[in-house]
């Protein structure tokens, strides 16, 4: 047994030395995705579309990635399957300054990073020595990742190579989603019923907010999100809308509220505005994702239930990039779907 796992070693060793990568140095999508779309449009025809579905991202073969040739080698002589690489219940997605996908999931208890420049998918399960028990919202800029662990009641900073810089824990009680924007990282606290404000070393700014309904208090604000003015929104879960803020903690309106015809929510989660200051909500009850402008006029609802593209079984976090983009974690369908925001301002 033993001869014969050195001679496929050997072997392997041999072959490792052939292996050529190829390295895509950008995400593209093409000019058909938005001229002939593979799915679903909206609003439907006649209507000028205005959003198109482009994609859904499981795993890593979705983003171009495979095994390194070292991983693919030792399973072989091993004979191990390895168990699978792909996503088990996104919740929180963000972008980083390059534009590439940070997931965090519930299900797996694992941060992952698609980086679509290199077609790598990277995944991490601790922080240093910290085990990740609940990651629920994750954000990157510099090459360090913030990820909101609601377990641990922490947000805990890392490097790409594992290496815990730091954590912050009180006065955070359960939070549950985070944002940056330039030097600032906002905090939703579900259980504290506020927003918390840091720098990005850690340091707390001001706290916004308390447990209420009365503009700039919350119940279980559970997402935030800046748009390209640098206004705080804020998803107020259990009082079923979305807050808007300025940068430093003001009260602007408020999106939504409470029912079930268009306009309203059910349970609001995942919120973030594209390029145009469209807002982006998600709703967990509706399965669906529905557009406002800054002053909460109702512009577009995109999706329904279901488990075809274009559908969602429990959206949660949402994430657009400077190319109007649009990913959507879709946890029950083990997925985050891509769409593409085609309209004008």
């Amino acid at each position: 047994m033993h001869r014969y796992l050195h001679w496929r070693l050997v072997v392997a060793i041999a072959f490792a030395g052939l292996a050529v990568s190829c390295v895509s140095t950008k995400q593209e999508i093409p000019a058909s995705v938005v001229s002939n779309p593979p799915g679903p449009v909206w609003p439907l025809p006649p209507d000028e579309p205005r959003v198109v579905y482009v994609k859904s991202i499981s795993g890593p073969a979705d983003v171009g990635a495979s095994l390194s040739v070292w991983t693919r080698m030792a399973r072989w002589v091993t004979g191990e399957t390895g168990e699978s690489q792909n996503f088990q219940k996104p919740f929180g997605v963000a972008l980083d300054e390059t534009g590439n996908l940070c997931v965090a999931d519930t299900g797996a208890n694992m941060v992952y990073y698609c980086d679509f420049a290199r077609r790598q998918w990277r995944r991490w399960k601790a922080a240093g020595k910290i085990q990740f028990q609940s990651p629920v919202a994750v954000a990157r800029q510099n090459g360090i990742f913030y990820v909101a662990d609601s377990q641990l009641g922490k947000v805990l900073a890392f490097r790409d190579n594992g290496r815990l810089i730091f954590e912050i824990a009180a006065p955070l009680i359960r939070p549950v989603g985070l944002a940056i924007d330039g030097g600032t990282l906002a905090v939703a606290d579900s259980q504290a019923h506020c927003i918390f404000v840091f720098d990005l070393q850690g340091g707390l700014r001001f706290k916004l907010g308390k447990r209420g309904i009365a503009p700039g208090e919350f119940n279980f604000p559970t997402h935030v999100a800046f748009d390209n003015q640098g206004h705080l929104l804020v998803t107020d879960s259990l009082n079923s809308r979305v807050q808007v803020f300025t940068a430093d903690g003001k009260f602007m309106s408020q999106i939504g509220g409470a029912g079930d015809t268009s306009g309203y929510f059910g349970r609001p989660k995942g919120v973030a505005a594209d390029t145009f200051g469209h807002i982006y909500v998600a709703d967990a009850v509706f399965d669906n994702i529905q557009v406002f402008n800054l002053s909460g006029q109702l512009l577009l609802s995109l999706g329904q239930s279901g488990t075809g593209p274009g559908q969602f079984g429990l959206p949660t976090g949402i994430a657009i990039g400077t190319n109007n983009l649009i990913y959507v974690a879709d946890g029950y369908n083990h997925r985050v779907q891509v769409l593409k925001y085609i309209g004008q301002p």
